[in-house]
C-alpha cells in the first residue's frame, strides 16, 4: 500500500526530468519574464493530456452545498454520455470519497503516477483517499498548491470530455492554483439565496473574472423547502436571490435546487440522488443544469495551445 508521502511526492526515476520549481522559484521566473517549467512560453497554460475541458465548481462561502452540487453535476454529465472525472480540490475538507461511495487508496503502476479511483463510471481523485477521514491536514499554502498540482498532473486521468473540480470555499490558494496552472473552461458558482451568502458568492465570481476564467453561471441551492406532508413551500433561506444576482452581474442563472432531505441522505450515503433516484425532480434539475453547462463548454474556444481531449 502506498504511503501518503509516496502518493504526494512519488519519486521520479533517475533522468526522468527536473523537479518542479518551488513557489519562490516560480515567482523569480515570472518576475524575470521566464515561463515556469512545464508551462509553454507566452503565458499559455498547459492542459492535462486527454482532458478536453475543466470546469470548477466554487462558492464564496462554506455550507451552501457546493460539494453536493459538484458530485451530482458530475454524475449528471455522465448520464449525458460524457466521459467524466471529478477532482476533489478541497484539501482541508475532502468529501467526495464519502459522497461517491469510494474507499481505499489509489494505486500506482510505476511508483510515479497515480490511477484515479472510480464509481458510477466517474473517475475520482481526492486527498480523502490518502488520509483517514478524521485526520486534519495542517498544511500551509505552498503544500496545498503542490498537492493540487500533483492531483491534476500526476494522475492518469485518461480520455475525459470533462473534469469537474470541487473547489474549497473562498478565494484562496486552491482557487488561484487552478486558475493559474490549468486552462479552466469556466467556473460554476453555487450559493444559497440569502444576502449573506450572495455577498461571498459575488466575491468568488469576481475573483474568477480577475483571473480571466469565464463564469458559466450561478446555481441557487437550498432554494426552497417543500413540506413532504402537505406540499407547502417554505423559503427557509429566502428565494430567488441568486437569480437576481445573476441578472445584476450579467451571468446566466443555471437553475435552482430545493432543500431536500433525499439530496442530503443520498449524498451522505455515497449514492447521490442523480444515481439513487434518477426520475426525481432534483435529479432532473441536475441533468438540466449539466446540459446547460456542457452546451456552454462545448461552444467555448480552446484555452491553451498544447492540450485538448473536461467539462
Amino acid at each position: 500500500m502506498l504511503s501518503v508521502s509516496a502518493v504526494l511526492t512519488a519519486e521520479r526515476p533517475a533522468g526522468a526530468g527536473k523537479a518542479a520549481p518551488s513557489p519562490a522559484q516560480r515567482q523569480h521566473q515570472q518576475a524575470h519574464g521566464q515561463a515556469p517549467q512545464g508551462q509553454p512560453p507566452g503565458g499559455a497554460k498547459p492542459g492535462i493530456p486527454g482532458v478536453h475541458a475543466i470546469v470548477a465548481v466554487a462558492s464564496g462561502k462554506g455550507g451552501v452545498g457546493k460539494s453536493t452540487t459538484a458530485v451530482n453535476l458530475a454524475l449528471a454529465l455522465k448520464s449525458l454520455g460524457l466521459k467524466v472525472g471529478l477532482l476533489d480540490a478541497d484539501i482541508y475538507g475532502p468529501s467526495q470519497p464519502r459522497m461517491m461511495g469510494i474507499s481505499g487508496r489509489p494505486s500506482s503502476p510505476d511508483g510515479r503516477r497515480l490511477l484515479p479511483m472510480s464509481n458510477y463510471g466517474v473517475k475520482v481523485m481526492s486527498m480523502g483517499f490518502m488520509v483517514p477521514e478524521d485526520t486534519p491536514m495542517i498544511w500551509r499554502g505552498p503544500m496545498v498548491m503542490s498537492a493540487i498540482n500533483q492531483m491534476l498532473r500526476d494522475v492518469e486521468w485518461g480520455d475525459l470530455d470533462i473534469l469537474v473540480v470541487d473547489l474549497p470555499p473562498g478565494t484562496g490558494d486552491a482557487q488561484l492554483t487552478m486558475a493559474q496552472q490549468v486552462p479552466l473552461s469556466g467556473a460554476v458558482i453555487v450559493s444559497t439565496p440569502q444576502d449573506i451568502a450572495l455577498i461571498d458568492a459575488r466575491k468568488g465570481l469576481n475573483m474568477f473574472r480577475k483571473v480571466d476564467v469565464p463564469v458559466l453561471g450561478i446555481i441557487e441551492n437550498m432554494s426552497y423547502f417543500l413540506c413532504p406532508h402537505c406540499g407547502e413551500q417554505s423559503d427557509v433561506f429566502s428565494h430567488g436571490g441568486a437569480r437576481r444576482e445573476a441578472e445584476k452581474l450579467g451571468v446566466d442563472f443555471l437553475g435552482e435546487l430545493p432543500l431536500d432531505m433525499a439530496i442530503r441522505e443520498t449524498s451522505d450515503g455515497g449514492h447521490p440522488i442523480v444515481i439513487a433516484s434518477p426520475d426525481s425532480a432534483p435529479a432532473k434539475t441536475y441533468r438540466t443544469i449539466a446540459e446547460r453547462v456542457w452546451h456552454k463548454v462545448e461552444g467555448a474556444p480552446a484555452k491553451a495551445a498544447p492540450r485538448i481531449v473536461i467539462q
